[in-house]
């Protein structure tokens, strides 16, 4: 179901406008995304949000690209239309390239393919892998 109701900018109250502008500052874009939009309904869950995913997405351990990698990992086994679509774009800008998205691919389906595997046979997790045992690297 599509939304009816994405606020625009002008349309947007004082409190969206500041998301927005923050939003436009931090991606370094003219436009906010229609997901932002469409959560402007309720400018709580949008603050929430942002303010969430921009710390999550921060600089960290991890690098940008392989943060977005994850993203749109996790967005293909959800079957995320729009998120496969925002974070391949961001994985793209971010230097994803042909090869690294097939091999990405492909991870996702095998790790699909097993972890279905280990729940459909049950497969008890070996002691060595736990993470309360005590012989384990952890």
């Amino acid at each position: 179901m599509a939304s009816k109701h994405l606020i625009e900018y002008e349309n947007a109250s004082p409190e969206v406008r500041a998301v927005y502008d923050d939003i436009k500052a931090t991606r370094q874009v003219e436009q906010v995304n229609n997901f932002w939009k469409a959560l402007a309904q309720h400018p709580a869950t949008l603050a929430r949000t942002w303010s969430s995913l921009k710390e999550v997405m921060a600089p960290g351990a991890l690098d940008p690209l392989t943060k977005e990698l994850i993203y749109l990992a996790v967005s293909i086994t959800n079957n995320c239309d729009y998120c496969m679509a925002s974070h391949g774009a961001a994985a793209r800008k971010a230097g994803m390239d042909e090869a690294m998205f097939g091999e990405l691919m492909a991870v996702i389906g095998m790790a699909n393919e097993t972890n279905r595997l280990a729940n459909g046979y049950r497969v008890p997790v070996d002691a060595a892998l736990r993470d309360d045992d005590p012989g384990s690297a952890h």
